[in-house]
């Protein structure tokens, strides 16, 4: 059983510099075996120069065949199911899109998501498609498509919800326990609203376990990820809250995730972003991502240039 991690500075903001946020639910196993394959791919990285003129990797893309993803492990984002294969709703649009592209192949490369800018820019994968959120600092390492979705948070708390837990102010008042995953943004949002009692545990599994053997009062994560946490696991010890909108400097904040793209590589991420409004423009961007918990309500046109000012 994963133990309980107190947060203390270490935590990532969505204003500070740094990578958070997210990771697995199941396969775990696979995930380590797939990240060993991955990592022995590097042989065939291209080196990538800021050149000036958008930069080639779509073409090399299309005669190699096959396109690498950076993927965290996390439901409903990008992760490696119980049978061995890439799933997520990341990975679901990449084959699409890669695909109108002429790019048959998506290969996954799991990672920690503290690890994927990093890994991206070593020329590890190609793309981070893990449903990353775009916010300014992350702006200045890697190109943001624009998102494909937007979200807010949900809490797994006791069935019936017994402490009233329903904002991240009614934690702090009620002095409640509090869970969330490692490098999430759940954890600055817990502190502006002046949350004390803040764990991290590796996953939305291990929250809601935690939540059930009393351990924590809450767990906090994104709304669609809590949402199919407590569906699959069918637990009939904890319940999901609806979506909960958080607050920093006193203004609501409404994240949104996108594939990101090295800088240098304004070609792809513009072509990448030509099909991606087609699908949403036809409608079926929302029946990808539908069968991994998303919504209507979590569609989006804002763009990567207004998150990155933001």
């Amino acid at each position: 059983m994963v133990g309980l991690q107190a947060d203390d500075n270490g935590s990532r903001s969505t204003r500070r510099p740094g990578i958070r946020r997210r990771t697995l639910l199941s396969g775990s196993a696979a995930l380590v075996t797939a990240g060993a394959v991955g990592a022995s791919s590097g042989c065939s990285r291209v080196a990538t120069a800021d050149t000036g003129d958008g930069g080639h990797l779509l073409d090399q893309l299309r005669a190699n065949g096959t396109v690498r993803l950076g993927i965290a492990g996390e439901q409903p984002y990008g992760y490696i199911g119980t049978d061995g294969k890439i799933t997520g709703s990341a990975p679901a649009i990449a084959e699409r899109i890669f695909g109108n592209l002429g790019v048959e192949k998506v290969e996954p490369f799991p990672t920690e998501f503290g690890s994927l800018i990093f890994g991206l820019n070593s020329l590890q994968f190609d793309v981070v498609a893990a449903g990353m959120y775009i916010n300014p600092e992350r702006c200045e390492q890697v190109l943001f498509a624009d998102p494909e979705y937007q979200m807010k948070d949900a809490f797994i708390v006791p069935k019936g919800n017994p402490k009233n837990l329903r904002t991240y102010a009614d934690i702090a008042r009620a002095k409640a326990r509090m869970a969330t995953g490692i490098g999430y943004a759940e954890i600055d949002y817990a502190k502006e609203a002046g949350v004390k009692q803040i764990a991290t545990l590796p996953d939305q599994l291990a929250g809601l376990l935690a939540v059930e053997q009393g351990r924590v009062d809450v767990f906090v994560g994104t709304a669609v990820t809590v949402r199919n946490v407590v569906k699959q696991t069918g637990s009939k010890k904890v319940e999901a809250t609806e979506e909960v909108t958080p607050y920093m400097d006193g203004k609501p904040v409404i994240d949104v995730g996108a594939f990101a793209f090295r800088t240098p590589e304004r070609n792809l991420r513009d072509a990448f972003n030509r099909e991606l409004h087609k699908l949403k423009r036809s409608g079926e961007l929302l029946e990808i991502m539908r069968p991994f918990g998303f919504t209507k309500d979590q569609m989006t046109n804002l763009t990567a240039e207004e998150k990155c000012r933001s």
